[in-house]
């Protein structure tokens, strides 16, 4: 793997803000392809943060059921609309906009004010349609977060008179990759990866590759740091908290004794080396029908087979 290397062969901007990247990872191993391509694109898609529209306060509407004097569409056309709404955003601070039209207009994503920490990628993007001189106020909510939540799932109490809306946080739309394998003239196999990636315009291709591929350095990091060094440490602890004896846990069965002597011991519920260790020769030998011929057989035994001697 000496020539592994990874190389953007096509970046480009596709409509409504949305970019496309082509990317290839060279002389990978035979088997390597496959998982790195996996790897790669369940990152690109789950673990990749994102800024979106949370919550919006309309003015005078209380759910999304109602409807806007004057504006062509109701209360649920102009919740979906927002969703589209694609943002960058320079701190994972939850943020606040607002957006005040006076008709007859037609509203769209430029229309909105925003902090100096806040973009909007598709500032064309449609929201509704104004009909009469009334007034559309609305203030957005916007948060930051990985992957999908529901309406219920991201917001406080305190955010209780906002309409709250499904949030999709993952700027990675879509990941293809397929494998081809390459041989040199002594016939030597290699693969190599073709990773295709669709964002919404709110990161480039190039730099969710970076981000994943630095998502992942830093899990197995972290594993490699702490998590083997806890269970050395509590393997060590589980060893030390170990009775010294070692042949504490074996079976009296390994004894190979009498008939006689093996069901008394098992009817005192001894099944263990280390439940016989626990009586004494006088103790023992006051089990029921356990007499001094089975005792002698006993003590013999653990002497000779395991070097125990009964004191």
């Amino acid at each position: 793997m000496n020539n592994f290397y990874i190389k953007c062969l096509k970046s480009e901007k596709i409509n409504s803000g949305s970019m496309y990247g082509q990317f290839l990872i060279n002389a990978l191993r035979p088997g390597q392809g496959i998982t790195v391509g996996n790897l790669l694109r369940r990152v690109l898609l789950s673990d990749l943060g994102g800024t979106t529209i949370t919550a919006v306060r309309i003015a005078g509407v209380r759910d999304e059921f109602s409807t806007i004097p004057g504006v062509r569409e109701d209360i649920l056309e102009i919740l979906l609309n927002l969703k589209g709404i694609v943002l960058k955003n320079k701190t994972t601070d939850p943020q606040f906009g607002r957006l005040k039209v006076k008709g007859p207009a037609v509203v769209t994503a430029s229309s909105i004010q925003l902090s100096s920490d806040l973009e909007i990628v598709n500032p064309n993007h449609y929201i509704a349609t104004i009909s009469t001189s009334n007034l559309l106020e609305i203030e957005l909510k916007f948060e930051y977060g990985t992957g999908y939540k529901l309406a219920g799932q991201t917001f406080c109490k305190k955010s209780q008179d906002f309409l709250q809306i499904d949030a999709v946080f993952m700027p990675v739309q879509k990941v293809d990759f397929k494998i081809e394998n390459v041989y040199d003239n002594t016939d030597f196999l290699t693969e190599r990866l073709f990773l295709d990636v669709w964002t919404n315009g709110s990161i480039s291709p190039e730099d969710a590759i970076s981000s994943a591929s630095q998502f992942i350095i830093d899990l197995f990091s972290s594993l490699m740091e702490n998590k083997l060094t806890e269970e050395v440490n509590e393997l060590e602890n589980e060893n030390t908290s170990m009775p010294k004896n070692p042949h504490t846990n074996i079976a009296i069965e390994e004894l190979h004794l009498s008939v006689r002597a093996y069901n008394c011991l098992k009817r005192a519920q001894i099944n263990t080396i280390g439940d016989l260790l626990e009586y004494s020769p006088e103790k023992l030998q006051e089990l029921k029908n356990f007499g001094r011929k089975s005792a002698d057989e006993v003590f013999t035994t653990l002497k000779n087979k395991l070097g125990i001697v009964l004191k």
